[in-house]
């Protein structure tokens, strides 16, 4: 479908299409692969999403990516609330299925947690911090209707090209 990007501020906004999740049964190998406790776990169209204890829980993950590629999905979203006041909650996206282990800043992703959160916390707008190596800080909201998802980082340019025909 249509993205666009618009310059706000210090903050680039990607427009996506929102990708709620439905609560599912626990797929066989996902505990293990995790090793950790889970709270709940849904599935939108690409995707799982998983509700662990906390963000100490998430920061420590250690997953099993060969076991994590035997199950049938993209990638696994693991997610909790943020202890850090500056952010409502904090996630890791993990797809060893496409052969990126650890994604470390993830839109995708952020179109399941954006309506994840709504139901449990009751607003639209979001601070999220992506845990991975890199790390990144995110702006993240809904539209009125949920049916897009507003996703606002920091940029940096690493490099410029151009391109010539011939």
């Amino acid at each position: 479908g249509r993205l666009s990007a618009r310059k706000d501020g210090e903050y680039i906004l990607l427009n996506f299409p929102s990708e709620a999740d439905k609560q599912v049964e626990v797929p066989e190998g996902l505990i293990e692969c995790l090793g950790v406790q889970i709270l709940y776990v849904g599935k939108n169209r690409m995707d799982y999403i998983v509700e662990v204890e906390n963000d100490e829980v998430v920061r420590k993950l250690k997953p099993n990516f060969e076991m994590m590629k035997k199950i049938d999905t993209r990638g696994i979203i693991v997610t909790s609330l943020s202890s850090d006041a500056r952010y409502d909650f904090v996630s890791r996206f993990f797809v060893p299925s496409i052969g990126i282990n650890e994604d470390p800043v993830t839109g995708s992703a952020h179109c399941c947690l954006a309506p994840f959160w709504e139901k449990r916390l009751n607003k639209k707008e979001f601070m999220a911090y992506q845990v991975s190596k890199r790390g990144g800080e995110l702006i993240v909201s809904l539209s009125e209707n949920e049916d897009r998802v507003y996703i606002g980082g920091k940029a940096i340019t690493v490099f410029c090209a151009e391109f010539k025909e011939g």
